[in-house]
């Protein structure tokens, strides 16, 4: 079980093979990858934005295998890319999360995002996205 396996079991657009390994090669300082006894339990690819104004930290994909979900994955793999945006003076961190996720909606919102606005047709099926973001307190 690998990267693009998790992918492929979590979403109903995966990234091909290739885009995986070029957003893992593009972010290595804000990529992470839980794993247990060999096996790769999740992951999370972010990296940092800087608009001019201001510098965030941007969920590009996070995923865990299905047989670990709710099992404190996810969360350790957001609080652990959170610091890394901070180390690299990120203030905030953002995401897209399609519409219909309810579960990864209320996983967001207990970890402290907020929506704050909503994209049409962003994803490839026309589903709208909400963008979700988490202002870091210092």
């Amino acid at each position: 079980m690998g990267v693009q396996w998790i992918e492929r079991s979590s979403f109903p657009d995966p990234w091909a093979r290739e885009t995986l390994e070029e957003a893992i090669a593009t972010f290595a300082d804000t990529v992470f990858i839980a794993e247990s006894l060999g096996t790769i339990k999740g992951y999370i690819i972010c990296g940092v934005e800087n608009t001019g104004e201001e510098r965030y930290g941007h969920i590009c994909s996070l995923a865990v295998a299905p047989d670990k979900r709710n099992s404190g994955i996810g969360t350790a793999l957001v609080k652990r890319a959170e610091q890394a945006v901070m180390v690299q003076k990120a203030t905030a961190m953002q995401l897209e999360v399609r519409v219909s996720n309810t579960g990864a909606i209320q996983f967001y919102t207990k970890l402290g995002y907020e929506p704050v606005f909503q994209i049409c047709g962003y994803y490839a099926d026309t589903e709208d996205a909400i963008v979700m973001m988490r202002w870091f307190r210092f």
